[in-house]
């Protein structure tokens, strides 16, 4: 059943990442498990999943790390044809006015250039199969009225939103799904720059009165990564609990 399969995540050592591997890494082949500084966490992950899991180590904030990146798994021959791309930069609460243009920059270059260049370089051997799954993290923050304050965050998942689009509209002829999932704010350590008020009130505003689990997203990334979702392409999925 694992022949042939091959997922890349990135941002494999986030909470969402390392739930998604422990879920469906015996399903692969190969697993590629992208991080940054947190090692130890792939490395748990390797003992928990199998020797399937490979780390990879990237900085996508620096143009060179990401094209070795990118260049490592090229020369492996081992190409992904499953790829979920999570990273972020954590979130800031600060007003427009006061964002520096290297506050965007470190978004566009971390979230958008890192996974543009990595389809650039990997579509390719997908649309050759005629086979591929993609799964962009978004936001529910697309669903709606934006909160205050987080310019640049939302600014480039909207960017990421009409890739992912893009992508489905050109490759869906070549056996290629690229969807989305855009779940509110889940209890991640990716927030914890955020002020407490602000989760309590996205906590508040949830009809369930708090935020979304990580386990409650999984389920959704797992289908469109699936066959069930082989006709699917192009979706930008709301995990909201109705609060949207």
């Amino acid at each position: 059943m694992n022949k042939g399969k091959i997922l890349l995540v990135t941002g494999a050592s986030s909470d969402v990442g390392a739930e998604l591997i422990r879920n469906v890494g015996k399903n692969y082949e190969k697993v590629w498990a992208h991080y940054r500084s947190s090692a130890a966490i792939i490395e748990e992950l390797r003992k928990q999943v199998g020797e399937q899991v490979t780390p990879v180590k990237a900085d996508f904030s620096d143009l060179k790390s990401t094209e070795d990146f990118i260049e490592s798994i090229r020369v492996s021959g081992d190409i992904p044809n499953h790829i979920v791309h999570l990273p972020a930069p954590k979130v800031h609460c600060l007003q427009f006015h006061k964002h520096t243009w290297d506050s965007y920059q470190l978004e566009i270059d971390t979230s958008l250039r890192s996974i543009t260049m990595i389809l650039q370089s990997f579509i390719p051997q997908m649309a050759k199969k005629k086979y591929g799954k993609i799964v962009f993290m978004l936001s529910a923050y697309l669903l709606g009225v934006p909160p205050k304050f987080q310019s640049q965050y939302i600014t480039v998942k909207y960017a990421l939103f009409g890739l992912m689009r893009n992508l489905a509209a050109e490759y869906a002829s070549k056996g290629i799904m690229v969807n989305g999932v855009s779940p509110d704010m889940m209890e991640t350590k990716f927030l914890s720059e955020l002020p407490n008020l602000i989760k309590e009130q996205s906590a508040k505003n949830n009809p369930l009165g708090r935020n979304i689990y990580i386990q409650e997203v999984i389920p959704t990334i797992k289908y469109l990564l699936s066959s069930g979702s082989d006709a699917v392409t192009g979706q930008n999925i709301g995990i909201t609990w109705g609060g949207r």
